[in-house]
Parts: C-alpha cells; structure tokens; sequence
C-alpha cells in the first residue's frame, strides 16, 4: 500500500494546472455518462459527447501515471 502512495504522491508532483483541468473535464464526462437523465432522442448524442471527452481527457493522464509508476530513477523529496 505504501508504494501505491508513493507512485499517487510522484503523480501529484508532477501534476501541472493543465493535467488537473484534464482529470476536471473527464470525471465530470464519466458523472454525465453515469447520470444522464435526458430523454430518449437526446439521450444518445449527451452520452456519446460525454464518452468522448471522457476518453480525450482520461487517456494523457493514464499514458502519463504509467510513465511515472515505471520510471525507474523516481525523483525524492527531502522534507
């Protein structure tokens, strides 16, 4: 469990604005997919938008937690 932690605290380290904003827009996209409550002809094009972004947002931030929890030389900070 420690190490999950750690590999959390590397990621928020090198987290910018641009990444957080990122991570804002797709859990918003999964809640608007999870939560859709428009009727029938509208229903379809909300989740297929929603799915979109949730993809567009969701994917830079996964390829990059997976390039941090594999980096070998992982940066220590010193409190």
């Amino acid at each position: 469990m420690k190490d999950v932690l750690d590999y959390a605290d590397r990621y928020m380290d090198e987290m910018d604005w641009k990444d957080m904003a990122l991570m804002k827009v797709g859990l918003c996209s999964m809640g608007v997919v999870l939560g859709t409550s428009v009727s029938g002809k509208a229903k379809k094009p909300v989740r297929c938008a929603a799915k979109f972004l949730c993809v567009v947002t969701c994917v830079p931030l996964a390829v990059k937690a997976v390039a941090i929890f594999l980096d070998e030389n992982p940066k220590i900070k010193m409190y």
